[in-house]
């Protein structure tokens, strides 16, 4: 297989069926094997009755139906555990990224590992949505090192082993680019179209702005600390011990030299406060020494459930 195409929908029967006219028409032109994997995230119109319609007809449709609304990061992880193309190439189902594109993307990643689509003529509202998206996508890049325009546009390619090879969750899909760059991928960076909505409201709107920033502290600390977390908790636990020796040691010197009665000073209960959280701190690194670098590899519990699988033969 040459390529596939992942595509997450959430209650989007308004669209489903243009989506799917223009991907064929710009599919068929290519002449290369390929798959459109739809991804049902648990939507509750007749987005699936549709994707079944559809799949019926269309022998390079596979439908991935979840049993209750996942998220989008974890449709995206469905559908790379089930692509088969040699290029991975990831979308929205609203018909704001254009299919269009699709033949630019795969020249595009013909000499990298990662292309990644930037909506340089974003038509979205300002303050809702770009606005967020610019101070966003300026954070993530200061955090991570990994500098590109456009985070939060799905419309991205990707070679076969680097999505094969990524664990997600939570919001992690849109930091896949910094995720992957820390096994030395190449990522190249292409404008691509960006078209208003064409029916339907946006299901995956600016209310995830705290998780995707919550999950940024994350990414942040498993790069820099996964396999050294005592050296993010020691440095803390190590500064408040001396803040609390240095406080103790003072209110010591009053006493033995200058005479001065201690007893019953917030600062003296301040000081052994200080070097038990200092202890506290560096016994959480010593801890997270033994478990954070296994967690989500370990973990048996999934990211989503699935219900149905449709593809060619059923």
């Amino acid at each position: 297989m040459d390529l596939s195409i992942v595509i997450p929908l959430y209650n989007e029967e308004e669209n489903i069926e243009e989506l799917h006219k223009k991907l064929s028409e710009t599919l068929s032109q290519l002449l290369i094997s390929y798959e459109i994997i739809y991804v049902d995230d648990g939507s509750r119109d007749n987005t699936l009755r549709l994707l079944e319609e559809i799949q019926k007809k269309d022998p390079h449709v596979v439908v991935l139906s979840f049993r209750r609304n996942f998220g989008q990061t974890a449709a995206f992880a469905a559908g790379f555990d089930f692509a088969r193309g040699d290029v991975v190439i990831t979308m929205d189902g609203d018909l704001q990224n254009d299919p269009a594109d699709i033949p630019k993307l795969m020249e595009a990643i013909k000499d990298a590992d990662i292309v990644s689509g930037w909506r340089k003529k974003r038509k979205d509202p300002f303050l809702s949505r770009r606005l967020p998206s610019i101070v966003a996508n300026w954070l993530i890049g200061k955090v991570t090192g990994v500098r590109i325009h456009d985070y939060g546009c799905s419309l991205k390619a990707y070679k076969r082993e680097v999505v094969k090879n990524l664990k997600l969750y939570g919001e992690m899909h849109r930091f896949i680019p910094a995720l992957a760059s820390w096994y030395g991928v190449k990522i190249k960076e292409i404008e691509v179209t960006h078209h208003p909505r064409y029916k339907g409201k946006s299901k995956y709107g600016i209310g995830r702005t705290i998780k995707v920033l919550l999950d940024l502290v994350t990414v942040k600390f498993l790069h820099s600390f996964s396999t050294k977390p005592i050296q993010f908790f020691g440095p803390i636990g190590v500064l408040f011990m001396i803040l609390g020796v240095i406080i103790v040691g003072y209110l010591v010197f009053l006493k033995l030299f200058k005479g001065i009665s201690i007893g019953g000073r917030p600062l003296l209960l301040g000081g052994f406060f200080s070097v038990l959280i200092g202890l506290n701190f560096i016994g959480m690194g010593l801890l997270g020494e033994m478990i954070v670098r296994v967690y989500h590899e370990t973990q048996k519990k999934p990211i989503y459930i699935l219900k149905k699988i449709l593809g060619p033969g059923d």
